[in-house]
């Protein structure tokens, strides 16, 4: 009996300490003053956003397909669009369509890099509700490739700049604005540009690529909209699943034919998913938006020292978002096997798709997936990848800045550090930088995200006009 009670009173012990945490863990308070108020010609902004649409520069992982005439029609139009930057900065021009910008400022020391990339991927114009290339304006948005990924922050980053010239602003530090002509290939525009600093010594400072935006309903238990940073970037391995056999005729079939030996591997390993780790991006997104949650969310946000497994349940069944943020992910994207209905294919094989969590490794997954599997007779072949990035601090001046600039500009979105579970051109920085931050400067509803690299891409001029507000901000802060 004794020990009954013991128990009781432990496990009651045990609850105060979880509820009173929950009731402690709420919103630190953040003050980022009275916003100034910044005044630009937003109707130019929207003008020159439209010429760029209008150029298609459509990269192809085989460049016989690209069309150097629109890339330089896009190059041509950058003294028409933004005269002010041409004249007062010095353009070097590097290979792999990279075009590097430096507006000279006060000092060298601690330069900042504002990043964007031109090209575009393809795309099926039957699909799309209006020509993909015509920049139509519609009820206050417009339509094109391109006018969220990323040539809105293209724009963003040069009509800002341009303004501020025409203003007479001199920054504080050197700007360099570097854009590529090949990120949707991964091309090798940004490694360029990084080795071009590396050469010549430069440190930036702060680098700002794409990445987060201002989105709604991606935290569970928070309605405010949210702001996210991306402090890192998940890594990225195409892996193929290859086996082989005699082949023949479907009428005799062997037990296990090619298709079915790979149909179970993908099972073992859709089944046995990679081991959830918080990661240092995820636990400081935790730890900011879990204060904005609602109670019960916030009794297992401010106690994962006890539902780490809890979290990790609930993200193993629901997938998406959440899940891509804990771990590592596999996603079976494309199979090959017989030409025929009626053959047992010799060989068959399918690729995957792997993101990869900043504390796994290229080797790391392809071991873990290997003996996942455990058939000798499943041969594994990278095509081709990346590691996940460095990840960035935040405790620092570069982070507070552009902090600063999103909730001046997005005001009452709470700002928080996240893990970008996609590919960037930034990457490419953490060998010279720990500053390195992936904002996509404009509010972006579910329905707009889903039209990125998809059907009817399309823009609210208002976004455009809060993009070249939100680097002007920025920038005055360099």
């Amino acid at each position: 009996m004794i020990i009954l009670y013991i128990a009781l009173l432990l496990l009651v012990a045990l609850l105060g300490v979880i509820f009173i945490r929950a009731l402690i863990f709420r919103p630190k308070p953040q003050n980022f003053g009275t916003p100034e108020k910044i005044e630009f010609n937003g109707d130019e902004a929207i003008s020159a956003l439209a010429e760029l649409v209008k150029c298609k520069t459509i990269s192809y992982y085989d460049g016989s397909l690209e069309d150097d005439a629109e890339f330089q029609k896009l190059e041509d139009l950058l003294p028409k669009l933004y005269p002010n930057v041409i004249r007062r900065c010095e353009l070097t021009k590097l290979d792999s369509r990279a075009l590097l910008f430096r507006w000279q400022g006060q000092s060298s020391q601690e330069p900042t890099v504002l990043m964007a990339h031109y090209d575009v991927v393809p795309v099926n114009e039957q699909n799309w509700g209006k020509p993909p290339f015509s920049a139509i304006i519609e009820d206050g948005v417009m339509w094109g490739r391109g006018t969220l990924d990323t040539k809105v922050t293209f724009n963003g980053i040069l009509f800002a700049a341009n303004t501020l010239i025409g203003m007479g602003y001199v920054p504080k530090n050197d700007i360099y604005l570097a854009f590529s002509g090949g990120e949707e290939i991964n091309g090798d525009g940004a490694k360029n540009i990084v080795d071009y600093f590396e050469n010549n010594g430069i440190t930036p400072a702060l680098v700002v690529d794409e990445g987060g935006g201002v989105v709604e309903d991606v935290f569970p238990g928070v309605k405010k909209q949210c702001a996210l940073i991306g402090i890192a970037e998940k890594g990225m391995i195409n892996l193929e699943f290859n086996t082989v056999s005699a082949g023949g005729h479907a009428s005799a079939p062997a037990p296990h034919t090619p298709i079915g030996i790979l149909a179970k591997a993908c099972a073992k390993t859709e089944n046995n998913p990679f081991k959830m780790h918080l990661t240092e991006p995820a636990a400081q997104m935790f730890n900011v938006l879990g204060r904005h949650s609602s109670f019960v969310y916030r009794l297992i946000f401010a106690n994962l020292w006890l539902f780490k497994p809890v979290l990790d349940l609930i993200a193993q069944k629901s997938g998406g978002e959440m899940n891509a943020l804990l771990r590592t992910t596999v996603a079976f994207t494309q199979a090959y096997g017989s030409s025929a209905p009626n053959v047992i294919p010799p060989k068959a094989s399918l690729v995957a798709n792997l993101r990869l969590n900043p504390q796994d490794s290229m080797q790391k997954a392809v071991e873990y997936i290997k003996k996942t599997i455990n058939d000798d007779t499943v041969e594994l072949n990278v095509l081709g990848g990346m590691e996940p990035s460095r990840v960035s601090v935040t405790n620092c001046e570069a982070y507070k800045k552009v902090e600063m600039a999103v909730a001046n500009t997005w005001e009452g979105a709470l700002v928080s550090p996240y893990l970008m579970v996609q590919c960037s051109d930034c990457r490419h920085y953490g060998r010279i930088s720990d500053k390195v931050y992936r904002f996509s400067a404009m509010h972006l509803t579910k329905e707009e995200r889903a039209t990125i690299h998809g059907n009817n891409e399309r823009i609210r001029l208002e976004q455009v006009k809060k993009a070249t507000e939100f680097f002007i901000r920025l920038i005055k802060q360099c």
